[in-house]
């Protein structure tokens, strides 16, 4: 499946009280996830085999890394759990990184919300207004995500360019350096 989402990736110093104040607009809740994303090394965009206790999908996207709300450009395709396929997707592009978080999944009509918690890189709030069939429109589904930035009051230093197997990788670089300087 092909679609487009507008999104943001911030950074939530208490995750309970926005979530907690979110849930004044009565979501859906479709559960906490406990995802272990696998980042493949691919020679453009990003591609990831999630395998968690709710989602499980094979996921190719295109993002620019803007600090701000943006276009993502995704194939997604959703599969049964199955250790060959992480297998030979490692054996093929070899593992860029590995994000484990724990993710509570909301949705308000064509808006996925996820409240996360995220292995050594701390709590993180997305919001992912997504045009699955292509009716809704970039502009709408701009409109939407924004209107929940401002909802949650995201400031401009709270998102977040990056993916988490970024930062991850980031962090691990700078834990290698300093090891070497040592």
């Amino acid at each position: 499946m092909s679609h487009i989402n507008y999104e943001f990736k911030a950074s939530a110093t208490d995750i309970n009280e926005l979530e907690n104040k979110f849930k004044g607009l009565n979501p859906e809740f479709r559960g906490t996830d406990h995802q272990t994303d696998t980042y493949f090394n691919v020679p453009e965009g990003r591609m990831k085999l999630r395998e968690g206790n709710i989602e499980n999908s094979l996921i190719f996207y295109e993002r620019e890394n803007l600090k701000d709300a943006k276009v993502s450009r995704i194939l997604l395709y959703r599969h049964n759990p199955d250790p060959v396929l992480k297998e030979i997707l490692t054996k093929v592009n070899g593992i860029k990184a590995v994000v484990k978080k724990e993710r509570k999944i909301y949705f308000i009509d064509n808006v996925k919300f996820h409240f996360d918690n995220v292995e050594g890189l701390g709590s993180f709030i997305e919001v992912e207004a997504i045009d699955a069939n292509g009716d809704l429109g970039i502009e709408k589904i701009r409109e939407q995500c924004l209107f929940y930035a401002n909802f949650f009051g995201i400031r401009e230093s709270d998102y977040i360019s990056h993916s988490y197997s970024d930062l991850i990788v980031g962090i691990s670089r700078q834990c290698k350096n300093n090891s070497l300087s040592d």
